[in-house]
């Protein structure tokens, strides 16, 4: 049996570099996979490299620091799947113009990061 067999995983920043390789290879060790990323054309490749390899993916367009998207990512992940056993936060923001407010600190479930 394969490590991630019948698990579910979103991987956000998944269209590029490790977000790439990691669900690929979640894929590869039978998880379902999330591809969650702003770039949409990149993401839908990773989907198709994982279905083509004999896997199951979609594709979610998400801004990861919009509080909505993260939300709706979870909402649409469990309606699809109906569980969610694996988030890999591999998105990131930063730079000096993003100041997190307070509440996104005290709540990891606000937007996994």
């Amino acid at each position: 049996m394969k490590l991630l067999q019948n698990k579910v995983a979103i991987v956000t920043g998944g269209s590029s570099g490790i977000g790439r390789a990691t669900a690929l290879l979640f894929a590869r060790e039978g998880a379902r996979v999330v591809v969650a990323d702003m770039n949409d054309s990149a993401g839908q490749t990773v989907v198709d490299e994982i279905r083509h390899a004999g896997g199951e993916a979609f594709f979610r367009h998400v801004d990861v620091r919009s509080d909505e998207d993260c939300a709706a990512l979870v909402e649409v992940t469990l309606g699809h799947y109906g569980q969610l056993d694996v988030a890999f936060n591999n998105a990131g923001i930063g730079g000096k113009k993003h100041r997190w407010r307070t509440r996104h600190w005290r709540s990891g479930a606000t937007c996994w990061m």
